[in-house]
């Protein structure tokens, strides 16, 4: 272990945030590292516990606590308290794609395990999720970070639709493993939802170009503009390669049924009506700012968000300044969308939750090491309460109406609901006399989504499953983690991710990539077609 007294010695300290106040002004990261020595301290803290419940991913009342990708959590922090930075590089990334994406975004799951932080311990869990983010970016830093290129190939071709989270683990493993292997990415850069998706001051977007470069400096050969099965050939690519991952996300947006929205959405789509889907409108935000700091980093300036902002209205005439924002949704999305919407100069923000507000504390139901159902409060709400004086979320509300004025959105009437049983079934009822009127000039839609978009499955003849995701049959592997495997009703063609799970973690996706690569190694070397 790291240190046997490490946990009584020294208090859990995570990474710094800037000031709300400060970091609105801009759309940088904000979470400045530790120092070494004190981050050295932080890894002091690991027990190396007989039983690391960190590195578990076991299911406990519904929902999963420890790391998904079973890293070697224990051993790398040993690692870190010593000084052996490469060591602990060299753990960390035996089970892992790319830490310095989950030590930015992942909720941390292996932290909610961590036995420093049970009620018999309590002294805050282990800080595994910026340890992680030290290791890393000190493995890039010091030049540990060189490409692997494999010392042979197979001669076997590999075809991965979609180039997110989970086909980049998938197209990096099965690289590694020494198949030739081709990335098709419908947008103009890789990455999916970790380019486009998350905004730039969770993920710096130069972060994933940095390691998109890696990759194809080890081999990986990336195709982008490529919207296959529609632009790109399913059948050719059939044709060309030994195997395919389909792995192109759930970006199928759920809708709201409140009255008068289809006027808005028939006459104005999108931006012109003030109603947005969330991953639209954060996909058109980080497109504004890539390009714009691109534009600017030619004679070393850094953008502001008002040159954002005017990016954004003259490309896609979506304008928030001095604009009342209603975000229906009350998850990361959302969250995202309030933080983006407050640095580009909206008037107010108001975030719409159906469901009650959690505890916040946990309550007797909900004991550890179960993920814990308590309230947090993330940097969006944070920003929000700075700059407005009140927290956004509203609980155990719903927009029953969407007003309209010559096709655009000027307001919402809300209600209040809560979930009751009837006849045995539990059913979102409305609560009577608790209609309100809001102001509202974007509205913004983050209630989740319905599955995957199905032209791409369609175009190769894959099934899909009830929840709309790619169905997966027959028998995994061994080591596989899917029940039923990543394999599909079509030979030689796989599905891993969200088009596999449904919306879910990064840590997932990487996770779901990587196990995805295997079956298909495994397919590859056994001369099945």
């Amino acid at each position: 272990m790291a240190k046997p007294t490490g946990f009584i010695e020294y208090k859990r300290i995570e990474n710094a945030s800037v000031a709300p106040a400060e970091r609105i002004k801009n759309f940088k990261e904000f979470h400045p590292r530790l120092d070494e020595k004190e981050r050295r301290e932080q890894a002091a803290r690991c027990m190396n516990c007989g039983v690391p419940m960190c590195q578990s991913a076991i299911k406990l009342n519904g929902m999963v606590t420890g790391c998904p990708l079973h890293n070697y959590i224990p051993e790398w922090n040993d690692a870190l308290f010593n000084g052996q930075f490469d060591m602990a590089a060299w753990r960390l990334l035996k089970t892992s794609s790319f830490p310095e994406f989950t030590g930015r975004v992942c909720p941390a799951l292996c932290e909610k395990a961590c036995n420093c932080s049970s009620p018999v311990v309590g002294a805050g869990s282990v800080t595994v999720h910026d340890n992680e983010l030290y290791i890393i970016e000190k493995a890039f830093e010091t030049g540990y970070m060189k490409p692997q290129i494999p010392a042979m190939r197979s001669g076997k071709k590999v075809a991965v639709i979609g180039s997110g989270p989970a086909g980049l683990a998938a197209a990096d493993w099965l690289n590694r493993r020494g198949h030739s292997v081709t990335v098709y990415e419908r947008e103009d850069k890789a990455g999916g939802l970790l380019m486009y998706g998350i905004p730039n001051m969770k993920l710096d977007k130069k972060i994933v170009e940095r390691r998109i470069k890696l990759m194809k400096d080890e081999g990986v050969e990336f195709i982008f503009n490529a919207d296959v099965g529609h632009d790109f050939s399913s059948s050719q690519i059939l044709k060309d390669y030994d195997a395919v991952a389909l792995c192109c996300g759930a970006k199928k947006a759920r809708t709201l049924s409140s009255v008068g929205i289809e006027n808005v959405l028939t006459e104005n789509k999108g931006a012109a009506g003030g109603v947005m889907f969330a991953v639209d409108f954060l996909t058109a935000v980080t497109k504004c700012v890539v390009e714009t700091d691109e534009a600017l980093e030619k004679i070393s300036s850094d953008s502001t968000n008002a040159q954002i902002a005017a990016h954004l209205l003259k490309k896609y005439k979506i304008d928030v300044e001095n604009k009342n924002v209603i975000i229906v949704g009350g998850g990361d999305t959302g969250n995202d969308c309030c933080g983006s919407s407050i640095r580009l100069g909206a008037k107010n923000v108001v975030q719409i939750e159906m469901m009650p507000c959690p505890p916040v504390e946990r309550s007797p139901d909900n004991p550890w090491p179960q993920w814990p159902r308590t309230l947090k409060v993330d940097y969006g709400a944070e920003e929000s309460i700075e700059k407005f004086g009140h927290d956004p979320r509203i609980y155990e509300t719903t927009v029953k109406e969407v007003i309209s004025e010559n096709g655009h959105i000027t307001a919402v009437r809300t209600i209040e609901v809560e979930f009751k049983t009837i006849d045995g079934k539990r059913q979102l009822v409305e609560r009577e006399g608790t209609e309100k009127t809001l102001p509202c000039n974007l509205l913004l839609i983050a209630a989740g989504f319905t599955g995957c978009e199905e032209y791409t499955p369609q175009s190769f003849g894959v099934e899909l499953g009830e929840r709309g995701t790619v169905a997966s049959v027959g028998k995994p592997t061994p080591e596989c983690a899917s029940p039923n495997g990543y394999a599909t009703n079509i030979s030689k063609v796989f599905t891993a991710g969200d088009m596999h799970r449904g919306q879910s973690l990064v840590v997932w996706a990487i996770s779901e990539g990587r196990e995805c690569a295997k079956q298909i190694d495994s397919f590859l070397l056994s001369g099945e077609k």
